[in-house]
This record gives C-alpha cells, sequence and structure tokens, in this order.
C-alpha cells in the first residue's frame, strides 16, 4: 500500500483536520516538477551539448557542496493571548525557475506542521491532566479498600477477598512504600504530603452515574442526591473497581491514539521531504528533519512514559499482575474477518434466492392466486410472514449503511457507544438477515405445502402454527443469555429498546433516539405482531384461518395505538432532552412526532372508516407533518440546505465525493415521505391484493429510513469532527470536594 493511502486509513477520524495535508502538499510537488520540467526544456532547446554536460556536471557538484537550501528559525506567536512556539523556514534560492512554488510548500509545510505540533501539545497537556485526576482517584481507590478491610476484620471470608484484591499482586498494598511507589505511579507530577487514607476519606464522595429504577431518574432529573454518601461495601468497592477500569482502558487508547498520531505526522513530514528532495534536486530533508525531531511532536516522551505507567497500574491493580489477561483489557480487540462469515453469507443468500424461485413456481405451476383460499390467505397467513420480511429488509439496509459508513470513514461505532472489538460489521448483519429470510422462506414453503397435500389434511393446526414457532424461535434467539450469536450486540440492542420504551425515565443518548426513529418506520411490523397477538391469542388459526380479528372491536382500537407507540415514545425523548438540555430545538423536533401522530391516527381513522371529512383531514395533516419532517429531515437532521456554503445547497463539508448523491437523496426523501398518498387517494390495482400494497408502502418507508440512517450519522460524524472528539467521556467514581467547590466558585 502506497504510503498516502496508508496515511489515510490510519487517520483518526475525529482527527483528520488535524493532520498534515499530505495530499495538497503532494500536489504543491507536482507544480514544482511541472515547472522544473518546464525550466529543462527550454535549457535544453537553447544550451548546446557540450554547455549542457558542463553545467549539469557543476550542478551535480553543487548538489553535494552545498547543504543549505533553507533556514528554519524557531519564532514566537501570540494566538488567543497565548505565546507559542512555530516554526518558519526561509528558502534561500527563491530567484531560481520555479522558486516561487517552492517558497509556497515550504509555507504551506510550516502551517502545517506547526498546526499539528500545536494540536500535539494540547492533547498532551489534557492527558497530563487527565492522568493527575486518575491518580486521585486511584488514592482514593485504595483508601476505601482498606477501609473495607477495616470493617470486615472480624467477617474472615470478606477480609481475605478483599485482601487478595489488594495483594493480588504479589505485595502488600498496606505498606507506607507501596503505596508511595503507586502514588507517583501515574504521572511525575506534585501533590501534597497529607496523603493518608482518613484524610483522603473525608474529602471524597460517591458519584452516582447509573439510573436504576425511575425513581432514581426523577431524582437524576430534580438533581437530588447526585453524590452518594460513602459507603464501605463490597459491592460499592466492586463497582468502584469496574468504572475505574473502563476510565483506565478509555485513557489508554487515548495515549496509544496519540502515540499513532505523533508517528503517522513524523512519517508524513520524512516522507514529504524527501519526494521534495527527488523532484527539485535539494538536499532540505535532513536539515528541516532535523528541526522535526526536537520539536514537542516528536521529542516528547511523556505520552510514551504515561502509557507504560498505565500498564504497570492496570496489571498491577485490576488484573492480579497477570500481564496477559491486563494487556487483553488495554489492548483494543480487532475484528478477525473470517472466511467462514463470507461463505455462509453467501450460502444463505444463495438458499434465498433459490427458495424464492421455488416460491413462484409452485405458486404459478398450483394456480394458488387464482384459488378461492388466496383471498383467505392473504388476510391471515400474509400480514404474519410479512413481518420478517420487514425486519430482513431493515438489516439489510443497515447492513448497507454498515458499509459505506466504513468505506467513508464515519466512526458510527464510536457514535453508537459499542463496546470495542464488538460492533459488528456489514457481513455480520447480512449473515443474520440471510439466515431469517432462508428460515421464513421456507416457512412459507412448508406452510404452502402441507395445505396442498391431501393427504397431510390432519396436519393443518401445526400448519397454521408454522409462523407462531418462527417467531418464537426469534424472540429465543435474541433473549438467548449464551454467548452465541452476537450476544454482546444483542444485550446493547435490548438495553437500548428497553430505554426506548421507559423514554421519560431515562437519559437519552443517540442510540436511543436512533433506534426510536427505527421504530417509526416499522409500523406495520408492530401492527403485525398485533395480529399475531390476535391471531393465535382468540384461537382463529383453528378454524380454517378465520380472520375474526378486523372486526373485533379490541384489535380495532390497538390498531390505532400500535401505530402512535413509536412516535409517542419519540416525543417523549425530546421532551426528555429538552428538560435536560434546555435546549428549545429538541421541544420543536418533538412537534414534528405529535404532528406524524396526528396525521398516522387520521390516516388509519379514514382507512377503517371511508368518509369526505375523515379524507380532508387527513390531507391537511399529513401534508403539514410531511413537510415538516421533510423539512426537519433535510436541514437539521442531515444538514443539507445551508446558506452560503461552497457546496451550492449543500454544506461545506461532505465525505461522498459526487454531490449528485445527496441531490438524489434529497428528492428521495420528499417522494418516500410521500407514500401516504396511497391511503388518502384510495389507489388500487387489480392484480394487487390490499395487504400487499400495504406491505409494499412499509417496505418504501423502511428503503427511506435506511437512506436517512447514512446521512443522519454522517452529519453527526461531522459535528465530531468539527470538535474533534474521539473518545467518550467516562464519569469517576469519586469526586473530591475541592474539586465540586473549584467548579462551583
Amino acid at each position: 500500500m502506497r504510503f498516502g493511502k496508508e496515511f489515510v486509513s490510519q487517520m483518526i477520524p475525529e482527527w483528520q483536520e488535524a493532520y498534515i495535508d499530505y495530499a495538497y502538499l503532494k500536489t504543491i510537488l507536482q507544480d514544482i516538477q511541472a515547472s522544473r520540467n518546464r525550466s529543462d526544456s527550454n535549457n535544453q532547446s537553447s544550451t548546446p551539448s557540450f554547455a549542457r554536460n558542463l553545467t549539469r556536471r557543476y550542478n551535480r557538484d553543487a548538489l553535494v557542496s552545498e547543504n543549505h537550501d533553507i533556514v528554519v528559525n524557531t519564532v514566537t506567536r501570540l494566538e488567543e493571548g497565548l505565546e507559542t512556539a512555530a516554526y518558519e523556514t526561509t528558502f534561500l534560492k527563491a530567484g531560481e525557475a520555479g522558486g516561487d512554488f517552492e517558497v509556497t510548500f515550504f509555507r504551506t509545510l510550516d502551517r502545517e506542521f506547526n498546526k499539528v505540533n500545536n494540536f500535539y501539545r494540547l492533547k498532551v497537556e489534557t492527558a497530563r491532566t487527565e492522568a493527575l485526576a486518575l491518580n486521585k482517584q486511584m488514592d482514593a481507590l485504595i483508601a476505601f479498600r482498606h477501609k473495607v478491610m477495616d470493617q470486615n476484620q472480624k467477617n474472615p471470608s470478606v477480609f481475605d477477598s478483599v485482601s487478595e484484591d489488594i495483594n493480588g499482586s504479589a505485595s502488600e498494598v498496606g505498606s507506607s512504600s507501596k503505596c508511595t511507589e503507586h502514588n507517583v505511579a501515574l504521572a511525575d507530577l506534585m501533590r501534597n504530603e497529607d496523603t493518608s487514607n482518613e484524610s483522603i476519606l473525608e474529602r471524597i464522595r460517591m458519584n452516582k452515574t447509573r439510573e436504576i429504577t425511575p425513581l432514581s431518574a426523577i431524582k437524576t432529573i430534580l438533581k437530588v442526591h447526585k453524590q452518594d454518601e460513602l459507603k464501605f461495601t463490597r459491592d460499592n468497592l466492586k463497582e468502584v473497581e469496574k468504572r475505574l477500569q473502563v476510565a483506565f482502558t478509555e485513557f489508554y487508547q487515548k495515549l496509544r491514539h496519540l502515540k499513532n498520531y505523533s508517528f503517522l505526522n513524523a512519517s508524513a513530514v520524512s516522507k514529504i521531504m524527501k519526494k521534495y528532495d527527488k523532484i527539485a534536486k535539494r538536499n532540505a530533508a535532513k536539515l528541516y528533519m532535523e528541526m522535526v525531531d526536537k520539536s514537542f511532536l516528536s521529542s516528547s516522551e511523556e505520552v510514551h512514559k504515561l502509557l507504560l505507567k498505565v500498564e504497570s497500574i492496570f496489571i498491577e491493580h485490576f488484573s492480579n499482575s497477570n500481564r496477559r489477561e491486563g494487556m487483553s483489557h488495554l489492548r483494543p480487540k480487532i475484528n478477525k474477518e473470517r472466511h467462514l462469515i463470507t461463505f455462509s453469507t453467501g450460502f444463505f443468500f444463495g438458499c434465498g434466492i433459490s427458495l424464492i424461485v421455488a416460491l413462484g413456481l409452485i405458486i404459478h405451476a398450483r394456480n394458488i392466486m387464482g384459488t378461492p383460499g388466496q383471498r383467505t390467505y392473504m388476510e391471515t397467513m400474509f400480514p404474519l410472514y410479512r413481518f420478517f420480511g420487514f425486519v430482513v429488509l431493515h438489516m439489510d439496509m443497515y447492513a448497507a449503511n454498515i458499509y459505506f459508513w466504513r468505506r467513508y470513514r464515519v466512526n458510527y461505532s464510536f457514535i453508537f457507544g459499542f463496546k470495542q472489538g464488538t460492533e459488528l460489521g456489514y457481513r455480520h448483519v447480512l449473515l443474520l438477515s440471510f439466515g431469517l429470510g432462508t428460515l421464513s422462506l421456507c416457512a412459507v414453503l412448508l406452510n404452502l405445502d402441507m395445505e396442498m397435500d391431501a393427504q397431510t389434511k390432519d396436519y393443518r393446526l401445526v400448519t397454521e402454527l408454522i409462523p407462531l414457532f418462527l417467531l418464537v424461535l426469534v424472540i429465543i434467539i435474541v433473549l438467548c443469555p449464551f454467548n452465541i450469536l452476537y450476544r454482546s450486540s444483542r444485550f446493547f440492542f435490548l438495553s437500548v429498546l428497553f430505554r426506548c420504551i421507559a423514554a421519560p425515565f431515562y437519559a437519552v443518548h443517540l442510540p436511543d433516539f436512533f433506534l426510536g426513529d427505527q421504530l417509526t418506520s416499522q409500523v406495520q411490523a408492530l401492527r403485525s405482531l398485533e395480529f399475531y397477538i390476535c391471531y393465535y391469542g382468540f384461537g382463529d388459526f383453528r378454524y380454517r384461518r378465520r380472520n375474526t380479528c378486523t372486526s373485533n372491536i379490541g384489535f380495532r382500537t390497538f390498531y390505532f395505538i400500535v401505530a402512535v407507540i413509536p412516535y409517542w415514545l419519540r416525543f417523549l425523548q425530546c421532551i426528555r432532552r429538552m428538560v435536560e438540555d434546555r435546549d428549545l430545538s429538541h421541544g420543536y423536533n418533538g412537534i414534528k412526532y405529535l404532528l406524524t401522530i396526528v396525521a398516522a391516527s387520521l390516516r388509519t381513522a379514514y382507512t377503517l372508516n371511508r368518509g369526505s371529512n375523515w379524507n380532508i383531514t387527513a390531507w391537511v395533516f399529513s401534508g403539514v407533518a410531511t413537510f415538516y419532517g421533510t423539512y426537519w429531515d433535510i436541514v437539521l437532521d442531515w444538514g443539507l440546505l445551508q446558506r452560503g456554503c461552497k457546496n451550492s445547497f449543500l454544506r461545506d463539508k461532505l465525505l461522498v465525493p459526487h454531490k449528485t448523491v445527496y441531490y438524489a437523496a434529497m428528492v428521495l426523501n420528499v417522494l418516500l415521505r410521500l407514500v401516504w398518498l396511497q391511503t388518502v387517494l384510495d389507489l388500487k390495482f387489480s392484480f394487487l391484493h390490499r395487504e400487499t400494497m400495504v406491505a409494499l408502502m412499509a417496505c418504501l418507508e423502511i428503503i427511506r429510513r435506511g437512506i436517512w440512517n447514512f446521512f443522519r450519522l454522517e452529519n453527526e460524524h461531522l459535528n465530531n469532527v468539527g470538535r474533534y472528539r474521539a473518545f467518550k467521556t467516562v464519569p469517576l467514581p469519586f469526586n473530591y470536594e475541592e474539586d465540586g467547590d473549584h467548579h462551583n466558585n
């Protein structure tokens, strides 16, 4: 792989603007090369061959003897009221042919290097501050451990377990020498002499970050008991250790990224200077790299020392001096692409295509669509099976999202907050999708075959239960507690789904409202689940596919409620965010969902109760909701249609190089949001059953949501890039009173 591609591939996506602009520097080198080629051609045409040979020999000798093509100076600049050191390069041969391009090259290189050097210095200062905070947290942890030991000395079992945790590093933590060694282990920072356990415990409180119950969530909103009094129990000790492990792991990843950032940029400068010397036939790389080696970017050893000290502390205090175990927690887990995943995905895809072809041939050969039972089948069995079709299509769209997010370097795993090494790739999602699709098609074919075979009429009851068996199987797999079929991803999905359902009582983060938006596009799937409950709960499956659900008043009532639930949950999430963030924009977003609730209810009412009044009202509210939602999608969720940007009607920063993609996405979003017109216009096609039309409209909405997903996360990623936000904030377990007083002042 060429260095330019490797350089881009190893960038931290959120810091990409803080790296050396290697591609732009290469374009300047191309200008220098073109200028020198023109100069050489002019010299060759005007100079005799004998003179050219003498000139080449003289220039070659001069190149060896002259080593001062540039002079690098250190200057002091005033930026934002602070004096910062910067480097300026003076090109000594600007009068030569093409010298203006070389002057531009060094000015650009100096600007880029100073940017990188200052950014690195700022991040190291931040790391030093975080190291001090973690150092104080470790002091509190050791004091907390000692207190737990002292309180449980009367209980030998508890004492032994705590003592084993503390002494797991084959040394006595209680000794003053060990405590002193640990106190200076994280960073060589000045500390107060009064570091006794009692004095530390008197100055700390526990930070409560978990919202375990709705009551605790309400207390959090009302700012009640944000800090708990210290309770010296084993459970609290385990909780503190767990949270500190996460904090140390995240801090270690920051240090690794900083080290990689320094190495990549220094390598980029070295590569570009070698290219410059080769193209311009200069000898400037050595002198410039001497400056780079002396700069803070290359000469600072703080990050390396902090890495070693974090490793030492983590291995000693959190992995019982087991280096292999400790490093396995600290180092990032990389998902390896396995050939079995690719093979299985292709296998299930081939099976799915074969089953679709077989299904079409069976329907055509037996003329199933022309039988009297076709209408009954479409009103009973089809709503049951289409649920799996909606899920499979949504998973396929999500797999496509992951593929394009990775292609355009959108850090989706960080944005969603996936645990490192557990995020699913697009192949994994496609494997699950094609596997579920294959099972669903097998169930459909089995159902048709058992229904049409006259010798198996005794199994009619089993035939009707096939969709229920498949649904129960899917639910069992999702809830399975064993470490199979991507357990971490399944549990992450379930936890986010639970927070969506309990929207008013839990803080709303991006995964929560992102999943809430996905649910708003799966209204028909939720109605299919409602039909499952009615069809099997009321026993219609026992009577030759009798469908009494549509005439049941309870079913018709919940038909409205089910359509409203996803939008109502999103509305509650918006209200929660508005109260917490004190940002009215979340309230305006909530209005969008209220309008959608009214519009969806009116369209459903018109579907069940035809009438001109229902039609007109549905038209008005659906039109307003569509306009409001389309504006919010394009302008606020996607960040497009910005005024005065360099990309007309888009935004300044675009990840997809082709602008037509954004224009097409905006047009498609508008068109696909108008699928509700089918309801109010009462469009009917003789060759399509009403349930088929509903399913097609639902599929179009899922496709629209898939398109929305990509651009929504792209905009979120660009916001992170603008703020250089590449790491999540980890809440620390302890809070020092002086820190709180300082914060309040």
